[in-house]
């Protein structure tokens, strides 16, 4: 259920990558209005994040996914109603604000119900959804635009948030049972959440926090300007991309699978949990900066082939990184960590969006490969704070 969760909360957040040809057209918006827009969504996006965390350590995962789920399937209705760049950008506003409790709540229910050694993985299936939903919203949204509109395009998908809440609640229970309690490790069970003054005195907050504000930046850039760039730059139909565009994002979702078994075998040979993860996110890293040569491809499949390489690295890397939290954070602790290093990845996005807005209208799309190069080796340095390092309960006792 975590997993369909991710699939729909990307396949809502899809639509409006994948109709920008067509609503950039209808509404006169240039890139850099354009990035106004997705702007607004990870403004919603960065403060929820911030809000969300701490309340879902209190309310449970299993109430606060299914608020979350409402919130922004009504948010993505509403936006079929838009009728300027301005009203658009608010509804999608809202819907980045409930998007945000998605990773949190899931992180937090994989900590509460999966041991050590198996986060990892468990955490790469549940993200995997993210890919999925990027490899369905093609061809889902190009068939409804085309034959319909983009606004349909938006009701459709939010439709499948109210159907996704009743499976859920059946499926994950109102108490944790006695038997789910076999299933994490003795140490961590009834720990008393540490307060935010002793979380932000552990250095590991900031390596997570600060990872993931630089390396998010490159998911978002392949998530919501890829599309554009096939279009403007290889000069791809709509239905071309619906035919191509979802391959990376198969890729990605390999790449999540792929990062949580890796750092999963280094456990198993006595690699310490987070020392495991940070290793995995280091060579994952190195791959990424390959990003840079997607400009020089010379044909469609090179430059697909390409663009799967880096989102398959930044899937190894997602997965490790979003472990982490659970690794070294008591359960009372672990949407907190997880919220704020998504408030922190937010505003690596809007940064970034925003100036790739300008980058590319003033210049081209090879700045913006030149910055999404530098950002995974700011980010692999970043994580190296959490390297090492002791869990909270440590630092407490």
């Amino acid at each position: 259920m975590l997993f369909i969760a991710t699939l729909l909360n990307y396949l809502d957040r899809q639509v409006l990558a994948l109709v920008n040809p067509v609503l950039r057209k209808e509404l006169s918006l240039t890139a850099t209005g354009y990035s106004h827009i997705l702007t607004a969504f990870l403004c919603g996006y960065t403060l929820g994040q911030l809000l969300v965390g701490r309340l879902i350590d209190r309310w449970g995962a299993r109430l606060s996914l299914m608020i979350a789920m409402l919130w922004w399937s009504s948010a993505g209705l509403a936006a079929a109603t838009s009728r300027s760049a301005l009203q658009l950008s608010g509804f999608l506003f809202l819907m980045g604000l409930g998007e945000a409790a998605g990773w949190p709540a899931s992180v937090k229910a994989i900590h509460d119900w999966f041991p050590t050694k198996e986060r990892a993985v468990a955490v790469g299936f549940f993200n995997s959804g993210s890919c999925v939903g990027a490899v369905l919203a093609p061809i889902v949204v190009a068939i409804i635009t085309i034959h319909y509109s983009w606004r349909h395009a938006f009701v459709v998908c939010g439709l499948f948030g109210f159907i996704w809440i009743i499976p859920w609640l059946f499926a994950y229970p109102r108490h944790r049972t006695p038997t789910s309690a076999n299933t994490i490790d003795a140490n961590e069970r009834d720990k008393r959440p540490p307060s935010l003054a002793l979380l932000f005195r552990n250095r590991s907050t900031y390596g997570i926090v600060l990872g993931r504000f630089f390396c998010d930046s490159i998911w978002y850039f392949y998530l919501f300007w890829l599309p554009d760039f096939l279009s403007r730059v290889r000069h791809f139909s709509l239905i071309e991309i619906g035919q191509l565009v979802w391959i990376p994002f198969v890729a990605a979702g390999l790449g999540n699978i792929a990062g949580g078994w890796m750092s999963g075998w280094l456990l198993q040979r006595g690699v310490q949990p987070a020392n495991s993860r940070l290793k995995v996110m280091a060579g994952a890293a190195v791959v990424m900066t390959g990003g840079i040569f997607v400009w020089f491809c010379q044909t469609p499949t090179q430059c697909i082939a390409l663009v799967s390489l880096v989102v398959f690295a930044y899937s190894c890397w997602a997965s490790n990184i979003l472990t982490l939290p659970a690794d070294l954070f008591p359960s009372g602790a672990v949407a907190t960590i997880v919220g704020v290093s998504g408030t922190a990845a937010g505003l690596g996005g809007m940064i970034t969006t925003l100036m790739m807005g300008r980058i590319i209208d003033r210049y081209s799309y090879l700045g913006a490969f030149v910055l999404l190069a530098i950002l995974p080796l700011l980010a692999s340095l970043s994580t190296f704070l959490s390297w090492r390092s002791r869990p909270v309960d440590a630092l407490e006792a």
